[in-house]
């Protein structure tokens, strides 16, 4: 197979597995959400690798899975950064405390996040904001989700956002702090330019698909308008611009007469 369609491959199921979602509950669900992870996991992991190399692939590891399984230990031990919370036994097994599903999601979303921050602007403070955004403006979407199906409970879930209950404010600005900070070792220690040969392309649809999928899926199937609005307004802060860089690379030039 050819490599460059590998991660479209991916892509491919990891939409089919999140289609599934809300056609499953119980156990089968939280089953589905582990493999949607793993899938997701191996799709950035695996995208890094083919088109940046061993070392960059390595270097998102080291800093996203590795540092994402730490900052959550921490978190669950001390309650910072992100406020005193507890995981069930749902997500399989644990490692300090944290099922080894959920660094695995750090990774998922940190490359198309930072790929995504990559595209739209210059190195420096900048790229590296963008990118932090990009990642933590998911969790709008994703630990309400998780949340209402028990994957976890927050201590103190107040103040909460309007709309979105169960989930403390904190948490948010828990997450874009983390965030920042990965992206700005990624962007210290895996340096990336960005690609116009269409390598990032799948990173880029996953991203798009991630915000509009959680759009949807928030406000007509889970039954959770309130964080589907909020998410719709935070994501939309780099996954609208990126949409509008892409719709006007593809556009065929004009010649004039």
């Amino acid at each position: 197979m050819n490599r460059t369609r590998l991660p479209w491959l991916l892509l491919v199921v990891l939409v089919l597995a999140q289609i599934g979602y809300p056609l499953t509950e119980g156990q089968y669900r939280a089953r589905l959400t582990i493999v949607t992870v793993v899938l997701g996991y191996l799709l950035s992991v695996g995208h890094a690798l083919l088109s940046r190399g061993p070392r960059a692939a390595a270097t998102l590891v080291v800093v996203t899975t590795v540092g994402g399984w730490a900052v959550e230990a921490l978190g669950v031990t001390t309650g910072f950064p992100f406020g005193a919370y507890d995981y069930s036994g749902q997500l399989g097994p644990k490692l300090g405390g944290v099922p080894l599903v959920i660094p695995l999601a750090w990774t998922w979303m940190a490359w198309p996040a930072w790929l995504a921050a990559v595209r739209l602007t210059r190195p420096g403070i900048g790229r590296i904001a963008l990118a932090g955004v990009g990642l933590a403006a998911w969790d709008i979407f994703l630990d309400p989700q998780m949340v209402t199906e028990g994957y976890w409970t927050w201590r103190h879930p107040t103040p909460a956002l309007p709309g979105v209950p169960g989930v403390p404010v904190g948490n948010y600005l828990g997450w874009l702090l983390v965030a920042v900070v990965l992206m700005a070792l990624l962007a210290r220690l895996a340096p990336t330019s960005p690609r116009l040969d269409g390598v990032d392309t799948p990173m880029y649809a996953l991203y798009l698909w991630t915000y509009a999928s959680s759009v949807l899926a928030h406000a007509v199937f889970l039954d959770l308008p309130g964080s589907a609005g909020w998410g719709a307004l935070a994501m939309s802060v780099v996954a609208l611009p990126l949409a509008g860089t892409l719709v006007r690379h593809h556009q065929p030039h004009r010649v004039r007469a």
